[in-house]
């Protein structure tokens, strides 16, 4: 646009909005543009002062284009005004200057407004009569400052705006961190928690036994490592007659009331093998003992006993997976004896099995999560023999560790595990160990 010297503060506005359509402004800041425009100018003009106005696209940094307005005082008694405009301007040595971005979206078309009488009134197509520009200027004063008062008002809840997002974003960031912080307690509290039922845990599992002749080990591993109480427990004690009896329960669920439920079962029998009863009645009257006081417990139970001088063996069942025995020759198979476990209809062991450990003999008790993680107990019994085969000459205390991990490879079904092993070893064994030693 080519500078043009303005002396009438309504030739500046329309010339400003000329600027404003041709450059196609958003009417927001071309309504912002007009006021300061206006307000810049209106002491000059007042005071009888002539204006200069300039427009010109000019390329910015990044490819951007701006619309530069550049607005001037001639020789004129009073100074432009820049204080308070409602679209901020840059001071220069004799005016005022806006550089607005275009390209930006653009408002909808506004609809065809009615013709306008010099007075501001709608004239319905009949020529404005009675209206003076004194009358005109001063409505489009008022007008201008209604405008004026409503930028402002946007420009007030446009910082609110800005100030509520700042702290939205504040606040969120705090809440992220206190949960951050609630996932990281939450977790110690949930170790903490593990650790004391692991530890209570293992002051309810009986101490380890030595018995001249046999050789023992056992590994328990739960289903959930946060939550280490099962229904998985085992027992062994030495008996008067010299026997080594061993219990093995899995009681159906987990946690703590599982845990209970194999309690109060290794417990009572603990206490019926003590009082002499026959192996083959203590599935049975356990099963009398407990159902009467817990109506809901289920567990399944394997009872060993073993001579260690003799190796006699002696096996009752109540719907326990059966034991396993590997001959020091390389055979092996798995001792079935048929019976129902505690909680089951006609609970009791229909008969005893009984069988000799040898010297070098492997016996493996164990409850059904060591062959069942893969949903398949065939398979996992066929996987068991294998195992327990390749880590039979291990020191007893590696083999139920090293099983276990050989079985679950691959867990489909997690369960609570437990793996009991009890060795024969020749009678030989240590006078070789200590010749071998010398």
């Amino acid at each position: 646009m080519t500078p043009h010297t303005f002396h009438d503060l309504s030739a500046l506005r329309r010339a400003v909005r000329r600027i404003c359509a041709a450059h196609r402004l958003p009417s927001r800041t071309g309504g912002r543009l007009v006021l300061s425009v206006a307000r810049a100018a209106g002491d000059v003009l007042r005071a009888g002062g002539p204006v200069r106005l300039e427009a010109a696209e000019r390329s910015a940094p990044g490819g951007t284009t701006l619309l530069a307005v550049t607005l001037r005082a001639g020789a004129a008694p009073a100074p432009l005004s820049t204080a308070g405009l409602p679209l901020p301007g840059r001071a220069t040595p004799d005016g005022v200057a806006w550089h607005l971005p275009l390209g930006e979206p653009q408002d909808p078309p506004p609809a065809a407004p009615l013709p306008v009488t010099r007075a501001g009134v709608p004239s319905q197509g009949r020529p404005c009569e009675a209206a003076t520009a004194e009358v005109y200027e001063a409505e489009i004063a008022a007008l201008e400052g209604d405008l004026g008062a409503a930028l402002s008002r946007v420009d007030t809840l446009t910082t609110e705006l800005h100030a509520l997002k700042d702290e939205l974003g504040e606040t969120n960031s705090g809440v992220l961190a206190l949960y951050v912080q609630l996932e990281e307690r939450d977790e110690q509290l949930r170790r903490a928690h593990g650790q004391i039922l692991r530890e209570l845990e293992d002051a309810l599992r009986p101490s380890p036994i030595t018995v001249s002749g046999l050789e023992f080990a056992v590994h328990y591993e739960p289903a959930d490592t946060d939550a280490p109480t099962g229904g998985d427990f085992y027992d062994w004690l030495h008996l008067p007659d010299g026997t080594v009896h061993i219990t093995i329960v899995d009681a159906l669920g987990h946690g703590v009331r599982s845990t209970r439920s194999a309690l109060n079962v290794t417990h009572a029998v603990r206490t019926l093998a003590l009082e002499g009863h026959p192996l083959e009645s203590i599935v049975a009257r356990t099963h009398d003992i407990l159902v009467p006081f817990d109506p809901e417990i289920m567990a399944t139970v394997l009872l060993a006993r073993i001579h260690p001088d003799t190796g006699a063996l002696r096996l009752a069942n109540g719907s326990h997976p059966p034991a396993l025995l590997l001959r020091a020759d390389g055979t092996s198979g798995y001792l079935e004896t048929r019976g129902r476990g505690i909680g089951f209809p006609l609970p009791g062991s229909e008969s005893v099995l009984e069988e000799t450990l040898h010297e070098g003999d492997l016996l493996v008790l164990y409850t059904d999560g060591l062959t069942e993680s893969r949903r398949d107990p065939i398979e996992g019994e066929a996987r068991l023999v294998k195992s327990a085969r390749a880590h039979a000459q291990r020191p007893v205390n590696e083999i139920p560790g090293a099983v276990a991990e050989d079985m679950h490879t691959v867990i489909l079904h997690s369960d609570d595990t437990l793996a009991l092993a009890v060795r024969r070893p020749p009678r030989d064994a240590p006078a070789a160990k200590a010749e071998a030693d010398g």
